[in-house]
């Protein structure tokens, strides 16, 4: 299959062609709305380290994009909007909002006050955020940050904020989130940390070689930077819809948007700007119910609800609309409507998913069988760049009625190893099963050969035609896919079924400032969700924990394989009792198992304390997914 790797085949060519005369009419609207503002970028756009050694943030491997001319190895709704997302630097919104695009995955917006700033999600790391604030000042001056806004819990919208401000300014500023921020915040990146990240190597592509035949989007901007993840706690929440602050002569009013693109998440009105902040929750590509990468289901009821509240609140009021991804988009009449298709987008979703689980389809029949109507499919801002209906509908079957199909058949299946070598078996072996996959991929049936050869690669990993040829199908699956994420997918699969697996080794679960940030009982579920039960098999014991600056009682316990604690409380027959400053504690519960066990002073068994860390697993950032180790 060697002649075929990096190149479309003819069903692919083929496929593009069909996919071409599905897209919406062509159209330069999007791209006059994405330049619409410009005041200046980057000389050159890529912006370094700190120390200067590397670049966190490259548009340079993005050139290729600058062709009209979509080649065969892209969808051609991808290309397009991959092509508007290479639009990059400093806009104006409206008089006194501005933002910068394009220096990272999402974007910062800076509303002027009476004597300095208002910035609104500040990136994913550092070295962009300044970069960004940097360009604005070049242009409007400099100016004091009157408050930051988190808009909601995803990394991206708050990792960059020592970018903007450092502890000693941040100490006399509101930094403003919604309700449970930081809880959100914290569990999804560490708790699922180590999964989440080995998982995001897949869907962001970001370690992909830029080209045609590589990485080109994400589905909401070019890529993730690359630079120092920070995160300052949030000082003043917003817990209810309607609620005011008027910050540096500023009013903003807020609304409410809980589970839709995030656990917690909030838009932002300003009245006397005539402009809507809809943060993550509407902006011009279908969204994630389910998301590749691993989150929380989001719910679509909610979505849509939550978008009709904001069409009764502001469509009346709004002249301008813009978000922390993409592009603005200006008039009432035109914002009316992009909010309302986008109402209706999620809720077609959830209905039809619903009528056809009460028809008794499962996840894999309802998502074969619902396709969007003209009216949606046919507006470029609904199209699936990053979200796919496939997998939003069975978002919403997985919200209502979890994973099970209700066939028992599937109620307790086989592991991918075991289910592969009796695969393999009943179908004659594994170079029979190659040989049929190979016919299959000829005829340009993708998809079966990808779920055909994966028992073949489970079963017997060291078969290289088998990988080979899966590789090739994934490859082509990806070259089809509208959505960046899922080309991403493909793509990564078959890159590590070529050469191996990539290694994001810069990356790792938890910041120091999210570790600074986590409350203790965040700490110590971390602790247990380390613990491995097996090793704790049949032991038993009780620590009184005492944390100081301030001092707060923990009782902690291990029993039935499970780490449990209580706060408050103290146990007079504890089998230890000491006391622990909060950097100790960081170190205990984040450092590797086998260092020394450090503490402030201690009373009873300090041997409990040493076992307690040989029953800690350590993740591995680049465990297997298309190969069983």
């Amino acid at each position: 299959m060697d002649d075929t790797r990096s190149r479309a085949t003819a069903h692919t060519r083929a496929f593009m062609q069909r996919s071409r005369e599905t897209l919406p009419a062509e159209s330069d609207h999007d791209f006059e709305l994405a330049r619409k503002g410009l005041i200046g970028t980057l000389d050159k756009p890529f912006i370094p380290s700190a120390d200067g050694t590397r670049n966190v943030w490259d548009l340079r491997p993005y050139d290729f994009l600058t062709s009209a001319t979509c080649p065969p190895t892209v969808h051609p709704g991808l290309w397009r909007q991959a092509r508007l997302n290479l639009i990059h630097g400093l806009f104006e919104v409206t008089p006194g909002i501005y933002q910068v695009r394009g220096f990272d995955l999402s974007n910062v917006t800076i509303v002027e006050g009476t004597t300095g700033i208002i910035v609104i999600d500040p990136l994913v790391s550092v070295e962009p955020a300044r970069a960004a604030l940097e360009l604005y000042f070049k242009h409007r001056g400099r100016r004091a940050v009157s408050a930051i806004i988190y808009t909601h819990s995803h990394a991206d919208h708050y990792g960059g904020v020592r970018g903007v401000i450092d502890d000693e300014t941040a100490a006399h500023l509101p930094i403003i989130a919604p309700h449970g921020f930081l809880q959100e915040a914290i569990s999804e990146n560490l708790f699922a940390g180590h999964a989440m990240l080995r998982r995001a190597v897949y869907f962001s592509g970001a370690m992909l070689e830029r080209g045609a035949t590589g990485h080109v989007d994400t589905g909401l901007g070019k890529s993730v930077s690359n630079g120092q993840p920070s995160l300052l706690a949030p000082t003043d929440s917003i817990c209810a819809t309607g609620e005011t602050r008027t910050i540096d002569g500023v009013e903003i009013i807020f609304q409410m948007a809980p589970e839709t693109e995030a656990p917690v998440e909030m838009m932002l009105f300003f009245p006397q700007f005539a402009a809507l902040c809809t943060a993550e929750v509407a902006t011009p590509t279908m969204h994630n119910i389910y998301t590749p990468r691993g989150a929380q289901v989001r719910n679509a009821r909610n979505w849509w609800r939550v978008l009709d509240e904001t069409i009764q609140m502001f469509g009346s009021k709004t002249d301008v609309l813009f978000a922390q991804h993409f592009w603005p988009r200006w008039g009432r009449g035109e914002i009316h409507a992009f909010l309302s298709r986008q109402r209706d987008l999620y809720k077609f979703m959830h209905d039809q998913a619903l009528r056809l689980m009460n028809h008794g389809c499962t996840p894999a029949e309802i998502a074969e069988a619902v396709r969007l109507p003209k009216s949606l499919a046919g507006e470029w801002y609904c199209r699936e760049y990053y979200g796919t209906l496939r997998h939003n509908v069975k978002g919403v079957y997985q919200k209502y009625l979890g994973w099970y199909d209700s066939n028992p058949a599937n109620l307790d299946p086989h592991p991918p190893v075991e289910a592969g070598r009796r695969y393999v078996e009943f179908m004659g072996g594994a170079d029979e099963v190659v040989r049929k996959a190979r016919v299959a991929f000829e005829a340009g049936d993708y998809r079966w050969v990808a779920e055909v050869l994966k028992h073949v690669v489970f079963s017997t990993p060291d078969h290289e035609h088998a990988r080979l040829l899966q590789a090739d199908a994934m490859e082509q699956l990806g070259y089809q896919a509208e959505s960046a994420p899922w080309r991403n997918e493909y793509l990564v699969a078959a890159h590590e079924l070529r050469h191996g697996r990539l290694n994001w080794a810069t990356k790792r679960a938890g910041n120091p400032d999210q570790i600074r940030a986590m409350t203790p009982d965040l700490l110590l579920d971390y602790l247990g969700i380390r613990l491995n039960a097996e090793r704790a098999e049949g032991l038993r014991f009780v620590i009184n924990m005492r944390i100081a600056d301030p001092a707060q009682d923990f009782v902690v316990r291990l029993e039935n394989s499970a780490l449990t604690y209580t706060q408050n409380a103290r146990d007079p027959d504890a089998d230890v009792t000491f006391e622990i400053t909060r950097a100790e504690l960081n170190a205990f519960v984040l450092g590797p198992p086998d260092r020394p066990v450090a503490v402030s002073n201690h009373s009873g068994n300090a041997d409990v304390l040493k076992t307690l860390l040989g029953m800690l697993d350590t993740f591995s950032p680049t465990f297997a997914i298309v190969t069983p180790d």
